[in-house]
């Protein structure tokens, strides 16, 4: 349960930690590093520039739906919450692809393919941290980093001073000074803090020039299948989740002025065969009340980690949803740091954050390109070959589109790569 309360009483409690660290930004990657950290006996302090847990995770204007690979099974033990993600989610097993016409190409047994390495399953966004929160998370809403400089070497330790901001959506935001050992900056793609760190520009990021809007539709009978139409200029995806379907409908940025409602009329016209889901799938887009839209980008860090500084989530590696794997490497990037930091002093820091960086960085790496990859087909193929797009994927299996992520997933993520080793 995210419960709200007030960055002084997080930094008293703070204080009392041998490694005191601050985590900047609410979201999976955030609230994942803090209740591990809380597991281990640790009092993180959590800010969010959220005014509260309502607009944090609401789903209408700023969330979307998830298909979580099993990467994220040992988080959910760790924290003791697999049950409750059960329960508020819903297994996903059918990949159906329909070609430019609306016509089905072709259905994978996508959920069979990964069984092996664990669940594959739907869930909302908002009803994912409410997972993650488990009994008590709490949070300091309405919260900001400032500024953050490192501070003169002291012994063995170099802790970072810096300036937090409450209050920021009212007239007069109430200024902190404060240390931390750690600070982590896991505000998301579009960071407000990213750029107070070294490290925190771009290294090739990726702009589609294209974005969509996210809506929802009523559950149906196959809560199994995700359906995805890559069509001539639009894409159009549906993927269930609990008690719904969560829907995308893509274009290029040209194509925004014109609305949800009168982009989703132009693709149904587009279309000469049409399932009982893609109706209901563009109607709910039609239908949307302010749908929010998603601006398909993707950001790469030229850097990680300083000697008190690390980036998280998609502050560090923000995916494009291509390959569905950007928040399931937020929660492994998260469950490694916080192995990386449970025995680690605040003398070893540097060193930790060092081998941190080093063995996750490659494996999001691998995961991030092959997003890219598949976003080449999806969003750059010219117009005149989207019937050929369709012939291809009759003969790719998918398998081979996610080569690189089925390879992480036959070697997962190693907790003990990261620590470092006892005297």
């Amino acid at each position: 349960m995210i419960t709200g309360t007030s960055f002084a009483r997080q930094y008293e409690a703070a204080g009392t930690d041998d490694l005191r660290i601050l985590v900047v930004g609410a979201g999976i990657a955030g609230v994942t590093l803090a209740q591990l950290l809380r597991r281990q006996g640790k009092h993180p302090v959590l800010i969010e520039r959220s005014r509260d847990a309502e607009t944090m995770a609401d789903d209408e204007h700023a969330g979307y739906m998830l298909a979580l690979m099993p990467m994220v099974d040992p988080v959910l033990d760790g924290l003791e919450v697999r049950e409750d993600y059960r329960d508020r989610s819903v297994a996903i097993d059918r990949y159906t692809f329909h070609a430019h016409t609306g016509k089905t190409i072709r259905q994978d047994r996508l959920g069979g393919l990964l069984a092996q390495y664990g669940d594959y399953r739907g869930i909302a966004r908002g009803e994912l941290i409410t997972v993650l929160a488990g009994t008590s998370c709490p949070v300091s809403f309405d919260s900001s980093l400032d500024a953050i400089a490192d501070g003169e070497p002291a012994s063995d330790t170099v802790p970072a001073r810096v300036q937090v901001a409450t209050g920021v959506h009212g007239d007069a935001p109430e200024m902190h000074e404060a240390e931390f050992d750690l600070v982590v900056i896991a505000d998301g793609l579009n960071s407000h803090t990213r750029a107070l760190v070294p490290g925190g520009e771009s290294e090739g990021s990726v702009d589609t020039a294209w974005g969509g809007w996210v809506a929802w539709a009523p559950a149906d009978d196959d809560t199994d299948q995700v359906d995805e139409l890559w069509g001539e200029g639009f894409f159009l995806g549906a993927y269930p989740v609990k008690d719904g379907i969560g829907v995308f409908l893509g274009g290029p940025d040209s194509r925004e002025p014109l609305g949800a409602r009168r982009f989703a009329a132009e693709v149904r016209s587009k279309l000469t065969t049409l399932t009982p889901r893609i109706d209901t799938a563009l109607t709910a887009v039609a239908e949307a009340d302010d749908p929010y839209f998603w601006a398909l980008r993707d950001f790469r860090s030229s850097q990680w980690t300083t000697a008190n500084t690390v980036l998280l989530g998609d502050a560090a590696a923000g995916f494009l949803p291509t390959a569905g794997i950007g928040a399931g490497m937020s929660m492994e990037s998260a469950r490694m740091l916080a192995a990386s930091l449970e025995t680690t002093s605040s003398a070893q820091l540097p060193d930790a954050l060092s081998r941190f960086e080093a063995v996750q960085r490659p494996r999001v790496e691998q995961a991030q390109t092959n997003s890219r990859q598949l976003a080449g087909l999806m969003f750059y193929l010219p117009r005149a070959l989207a019937g050929l797009r369709g012939m291809l994927f009759r003969l790719v299996s998918l398998r081979t589109a996610l080569g690189p992520i089925i390879d992480l997933l036959k070697h997962p993520a190693g907790p003990d790569e990261v620590r470092i080793p006892e005297a």
